[in-house]
């Protein structure tokens, strides 16, 4: 799945509701063990220089996101009107 293309296409107006709806999942996710330290690094890297909304902080969110709670990431994105983004995401995730 190209994280990088789904975070493309979403609006400016969402990005910050997004960012904090997926650093939520994260950080209360029971699967942390599928994180990759690479993964956390990226992240805390761009939590230290305040960039989790931009496209490259949203699509490590998005990516970690989709890794630890696929389902409620993709409720996340159906709750921001984002179906057709939603559907992929759920869809990539079936064929996984």
């Amino acid at each position: 799945m190209d994280y990088r293309k789904l975070v493309e296409m979403v609006s400016a107006a969402k990005r910050e509701a997004l960012s904090s709806k997926l650093v939520d999942v994260i950080l209360l996710s029971k699967n942390d063990e599928k994180m990759t330290g690479q993964l956390a690094n990226t992240i805390l890297y761009y939590w230290q220089h305040g960039t989790l909304m931009t496209e490259s902080g949203l699509t490590a969110l998005l990516e970690a996101a989709v890794l630890l709670e696929p389902d409620k990431t993709v409720e996340i994105f159906t709750a921001l009107e984002l179906a057709e983004l939603a559907a992929e995401i759920k869809d990539a995730v079936v064929k996984a």
